[in-house]
């Protein structure tokens, strides 16, 4: 980036001397949309410039209909710049840069999800109109939709989805925000969830100084293990015409039944959550029809059973040894309709095509623990994300914090509590060095990055719970992590807040107080369930 250094240099002056000229304050929406982006950065082309009036709710006509993000809402005055940015002689990537009249120097990036290349727009108006990150930014990622077939034999798309579209963004992004408000880049920030925690954390790990602060929600750490444990589950139920295939329904009444009637009271209250899925383990038998001389009807044969049993236990290499995480218990309500229900997860099947075995008309039925091998042996574009120390970061002075619901039915929460613990196995497994840079909080009653029947809104993005609570550092991970980055206060705490029926309007249901790894949330065995204080966070130790 040294070429792009020096334009920049000479096209701020330049900038800042026809302002300093001009006749009168510069008018926010004359100064938009005479910006130019082209002559100041290389490879890039602008496809569209406009100046945005808060209230507009802002029609995304060209985007790519999987990506379901047809509008967006916005909530402040800003300038939106769209750039297509060229990586290399065949990739590059859409890119997207909301400058708000209103700027307080910090800079969010956004993170994707899937294997997809789709702008979350909600998070990138969710970072503006929090007064937070008041310039904000996002990518597709190198390709359009939620599909994966632009990776196929091209290593260049595969690299920018891996990391080179987010780095190249901040780069850009960051240069650009300062020439247009003639003003020095102050404290940095990333949001993503999902493949977009990975995202961060990869960015952690190769690039350190990109961000001050990173909130990786769900991580999809040890990529092509995730993406090979996903893939198993297929082979296992069978298609939904297959002998003794489980249906949906079997899985959210009969199996999800019996999972809470032997974990919900081990928190000691029965309300529906398993608050700790580490200290679950369902014994599938208790499903089989006739154990201990059962004549119920509301059971499974030896068969289900034992499908059962592989989908609840730990994936394992034929070693023995771990490949990836049992599932998360409980999420079986909404796995019933996804990884369990008879169809192979779309987002693992283009990637073993597409990206592991470069054959289109691969058949996800036929997938071993051979694919799974190759995966790993192969990391296509160094995806794997599975670092034994992020020092370089830390060092940096950055920050992280992590989250991810124990009712997650699409990365197992239990592959945080492992990544929580490789990083602390290099810090000789002393809390204060993890606590110094690193804070993982587990969300009892969280589904894959949001919803559920727990207290699940904890500030996360741009849904409309996150814009009903406080943006303070109690109730907020974005506020969080900008309090432990510019104050030195790092959360040990997060108050999650559950709506009535998830609906802002109905008002709040409870609040509920999320406890730092390895802290667990833990019920006084007096008092309302329901209320906070009912609760507190008690070290055990770790996995």
């Amino acid at each position: 980036m040294a070429r792009i250094a020096w334009r920049l240099s000479a096209a701020r002056f330049f900038l800042a001397l026809a302002i300093s000229t001009s006749v009168g304050a510069v008018d926010f929406k004359s100064k938009c949309l005479a910006f130019d982006p082209e002559s100041y950065i290389p490879n890039v082309t602008l496809n569209r410039l406009e100046f945005v009036t808060a209230g507009t709710n802002l029609a995304f006509p060209d985007n790519d209909a999987s990506c379901n993000r047809a509008s967006q809402a916005v909530d402040v005055d800003l300038c939106r710049i769209a750039l297509s940015v060229t990586t290399s002689q065949r990739s590059g990537f859409h890119y997207e840069l909301w400058l708000p009249e209103t700027w307080n120097g910090r800079t969010l990036a956004t993170g994707n999800g899937g294997v997809d290349g789709c702008i979350k727009y909600e998070d990138i108006a969710y970072g503006a109109a929090n007064g937070f990150a008041r310039y904000t930014f996002g990518t597709n990622n190198g390709h359009n939709g939620t599909g994966g077939a632009a990776f196929y034999k091209n290593e260049d798309v595969v690299i920018d989805f891996s990391w080179r579209a987010l780095h190249t963004s901040v780069e850009v992004g960051k240069n650009l925000a300062s020439l247009f408000y003639d003003e020095d880049i102050g404290k940095s920030y990333y949001i993503g969830c999902s493949l977009g925690g990975r995202q961060g954390i990869g960015n952690a790990e190769k690039f350190p100084e990109d961000f001050d602060g990173i909130v990786a929600g769900a991580p999809a750490v040890d990529f092509n293990s995730l993406y090979s444990w996903r893939a198993s589950f297929f082979p296992i139920t069978g298609d939904t015409k297959s002998e003794d295939f489980i249906s949906p329904n079997t899985w959210k009444t009969t199996i999800h039944n019996e999972v809470l009637k032997q974990c919900d009271i081990i928190d000691g209250v029965e309300d529906g959550i398993i608050e700790d899925p580490i200290l679950c383990h369902v014994d599938t038998q208790q499903l089989l029809c006739g154990f201990n001389n059962s004549t119920s009807t509301d059971c499974l044969n030896a068969a289900q059973v034992k499908k059962v049993q592989a989908i609840f236990s730990d994936y394992l290499w034929p070693n023995g040894t771990l490949l990836y995480p049992r599932v998360n218990p409980g999420g079986e309500l909404l796995a019933a309709d996804g990884l369990y229900s008879g169809k192979a997860y779309g987002p693992s099947v283009d990637w073993f095509k597409y990206v592991i075995l470069g054959e289109p008309s691969w058949d996800p039925a036929t997938y071993t623990l051979d694919d799974a091998a190759l995966a790993v042996a192969k990391n296509p574009a160094d995806i794997d994300t599975w670092p034994y120390a992020l020092s370089a970061f830390q060092d940096h002075g950055g920050k992280i914090i992590t989250y991810h619901g124990q009712q997650d039915q699409q990365i197992s929460s239990l592959n945080s509590v492992r990544f929580w613990e490789r990083l602390a196995k290099e810090a000789d497994f002393d809390l204060e060095k993890m606590d110094t840079f690193y804070r993982f909080f587990r969300i009892p009653g969280m589904y894959h990055c949001g919803t559920g029947p727990g207290a699940w809104t904890v500030g996360q993005g741009g849904s409309a719970p996150a814009y009903a609570i406080p943006f303070d550092k109690e109730h907020n991970v974005l506020a969080a992590i900008v309090d432990w980055v510019e104050k030195g206060v790092a959360p040990d705490e997060i108050v999650g807040t559950k709506f009535v029926n998830d609906s802002v309007g109905a008002g709040i249901m409870y609040q509920h107080r999320h406890c730092r790894y390895p802290y667990r949330s833990t019920y006084s065995g007096a008092g309302d369930p329901l209320d906070i204080d009912s609760w507190h966070c008690v070290y055990f130790g770790g996995y």
